[in-house]
């Protein structure tokens, strides 16, 4: 049987935007494993392509990602 999706993309190239449903926020995942919502897509932007020193690995899948504010 032929697959309906291609496997998923890893590497240092691939970030990943989630919608957070029933919300105007994103969820941006960097390659690194770091996490963090945003309301606004250039500051998400910014900040998945600057790669920051503190971006630390998120939280373990079974947990719910930690808010922070965007300023």
């Amino acid at each position: 049987m032929i697959p309906l999706h291609p496997p998923a993309l890893a590497g240092e190239d691939v970030h990943r935007i989630h919608w957070v449903l029933g919300t105007d926020r994103l969820l941006a995942v960097c390659h690194c494993g770091a996490q963090r919502e945003f309301e606004d897509p250039v500051v998400l932007w910014d900040w998945l392509l600057g790669h920051p020193g503190d971006h630390r690995p998120g939280p373990a899948p079974e947990s719910a990602p930690e808010r922070e504010s965007s300023s």
